[in-house]
């Protein structure tokens, strides 16, 4: 497999940086780059949500976004986290601690389709050389 130009840390619990992060991601994967990201606490637990659409919609989850603004921001994060999730070029592998931690387990992973669960250690390890960000 093809090294990373491009890794993130997702760990972000609010869903307009996730948004982003993800943006950035997809973007550059899109082109047919290698990108890889591991998804930690926040980001992970939005990631898995079965009820993304719904939850950010809320305003106390994105408080930063209007009343008519949250429902086009919704779907838009749902379409964005599935197309992450289906490119080729872009891996995102569950944190092993945050999975420890949140009382996860692989079934959880695997359902919503990331590509596992890796370390941070093993992360950096897989993606050294890469543009690291931190979202």
């Amino acid at each position: 497999m093809q090294k990373p130009l491009l890794a993130a840390v997702l760990s972000t619990g609010e869903p307009e940086r996730l948004y982003s992060g993800l943006s950035v991601l997809v973007s550059t994967a899109a082109d047919g780059s290698q990108t890889a990201a591991l998804a930690s606490f926040g980001a992970l637990d939005l990631l898995l949500d079965p009820d993304l659409l719904r939850r950010v919609q809320e305003p106390e989850t994105t408080p930063s976004l209007s009343w008519a603004g949250r429902e086009t921001f919704a779907r838009s994060l749902v379409e964005l986290v599935d197309t992450a999730l289906g490119l080729e070029s872009l891996s995102i592998h569950a944190c092993a601690a945050s999975v420890e931690t949140m009382a996860l387990d692989a079934a959880d992973i695997d359902v919503r389709g990331l590509d596992g669960v890796k370390s941070t250690p093993r992360f950096l390890k897989d993606t050294a050389g890469a543009r690291l960000i931190f979202v």
